[in-house]
């Protein structure tokens, strides 16, 4: 039996594949993406700043998770799905560490291309965001 009829298979009977593909890759660009934001929350609490930003990256990424699965959930049983808008809301907001977790756990939404480039951007605008606050600022 080839890889993609065992693939096939375990999809038709319910199972899933091993775990996240290239997960140590993965990892790292996680990490990395996460550098600049944490940076400046530890920059922040140093020079005697609440952890806001944190607690607000930390919460939303939660709520991304949430949703990702409760989407993924509703497309597999025919429910009602969470709009695009609402999950990239969510993303904008902060959330974009934990929608990308999610995205990998559940597979969900990664091969969408229009989705991924809309999430993708929202990941690129956090990024010049804290790099502006870094270049200007130094918080």
């Amino acid at each position: 039996m080839s890889s993609r009829s065992a693939g096939a298979a375990r999809a038709s009977a319910g199972q899933r594949g091993p775990g996240v593909r290239y997960l140590k890759l993965k990892l790292a660009v996680w990490v990395l993406l996460c550098a600049l934001p944490m940076a400046g929350v530890v920059l922040q609490f140093m020079r005697g700043g609440r952890p806001v930003v944190l607690l607000v990256y930390v919460l939303l990424s939660l709520i991304a998770a949430g949703l990702y699965w409760r989407d993924k959930h509703q497309a597999r049983t025919e429910g009602r799905r969470t709009p695009e808008k609402v999950l990239h809301l969510v993303e904008l907001l902060g959330g974009w560490p934990g929608a990308l977790v999610a995205q990998q756990l559940f597979r969900h939404k990664t091969r969408k291309v229009s989705y991924q480039v809309v999430f993708w951007l929202i990941v690129l605008v956090h990024q010049a965001a804290w790099a502006y606050l870094f270049s200007r600022h130094a918080l």
